[in-house]
């Protein structure tokens, strides 16, 4: 697991963007976290986006990103993450390096994405551990540095230390992040978000080409929650849901439970409650419209499950009280 936080608290993430960063890397980083507060109705992660000294950043596509500098920024983070790309090199100075060694000291985890492995590497954050960097870098990154493990893996994950090689790795590290943290049902429901076919592992060539579904793992799980979705208006059994996917029930049960930690009643259910949730949110039909859109009995049965599901009733959260939840673009 990446680290433990009280589950009433959202887990903080610092991310210190360097000049001619990746605005994909960033987006990998922060969008499936946004995608999951969303989804959850919960506060569940926040983030801020931090510099050395300015008030905001220049990425190498010349577009500029809102910063708070890291001096007025959150001093102990979960995570303290640094995202370089273009000229990494060009920052390793004593201030950074400074800041660096201090933010190893003060957050549970230090993480570098993309040419940033190299930044830690420089302020001997990275001695003893095994890391990766871009796959360009991989032969450099090496030569330089001998008391670091060099890996080819797309991300690694060493005791309090990550290392992801690039953009889309970072989005593979935010899904498990969230799947560690707050389940499996979540983490494919940002990836579905996402229209993102599959998380893919850490292991394996950053250069190859690479195949990991992390629920490919049960061969029949994809076709049982296409045929929930498909029936949603209608719930079947989940004798009925097996025979249509090429399950025996017990066999379901079984799949859900290793790959979701959940009943496929449950997560059934949570697929009709998201569904309601998206109408309460998208559409003016009245409660007991959408009850009946989401195989609910009456107004009444849909709010009691809704309520206990969200934490939130579905009449309030059309009137807006959503916006009472802490904003997760908040600036330290």
């Amino acid at each position: 697991m990446f680290l433990q936080v009280p589950t009433d608290q959202p887990l903080s993430l610092s991310l210190l963007l360097l000049p001619s960063f990746s605005n994909l890397c960033l987006a990998n980083t922060i969008e499936p976290l946004r995608a999951a507060n969303q989804i959850s109705n919960r506060n569940l992660y926040q983030f801020n986006l931090i510099s050395i000294d300015r008030p905001s950043v220049r990425s190498s596509s010349g577009i500029e990103i809102a910063t708070t500098p890291i001096r007025d920024a959150d001093p102990r983070p979960d995570i303290f993450a640094v995202i370089a790309s273009d000229h990494y090199a060009d920052h390793a100075n004593p201030t950074l390096i400074t800041h660096l060694q201090t933010a190893a000291r003060n957050a549970q985890i230090l993480a570098g994405f993309d040419g940033a492995s190299w930044l830690l590497a420089k302020a001997g954050l990275l001695n003893g551990y095994k890391a990766t960097i871009h796959w360009q870098e991989l032969e450099r990154f090496e030569e330089t540095f001998h008391d670091v493990i060099v890996s080819v893996e797309r991300y690694v994950i060493d005791r309090n230390r990550i290392t992801a090689g690039g953009a889309t790795t970072a989005l593979d590290l935010m899904l498990r992040l969230i799947r560690e943290t707050h389940g499996d049902a979540l983490s494919l429901d940002v990836m579905r978000h996402f229209i993102y076919d599959a998380e893919r592992a850490s292991e394996g060539d950053q250069r190859g080409v690479i195949s990991a579904p992390f629920v490919a793992r049960e061969e029949h799980l994809i076709s049982a929650i296409n045929v929930m979705e498909l029936n949603i208006e209608t719930p079947l059994t989940i004798a009925e849901i097996a025979d249509q996917s090429g399950f025996s029930a017990r066999g379901l049960e079984r799949a859900f439970n290793r790959n979701f930690k959940l009943s496929p009643i449950r997560y059934y259910l949570h697929l009709r409650l998201s569904h309601a949730r998206r109408l309460v949110l998208e559409t003016n039909l009245s409660i007991a419209e959408i009850a009946g859109r989401c195989g609910f009995s009456s107004a009444s049965t849909l709010t009691r499950a809704f309520s206990k599901h969200f934490r939130i009733a579905p009449r309030d959260l059309r009137r807006g009280r959503l916006n009472s939840t802490p904003n997760i673009w908040t600036r330290s």
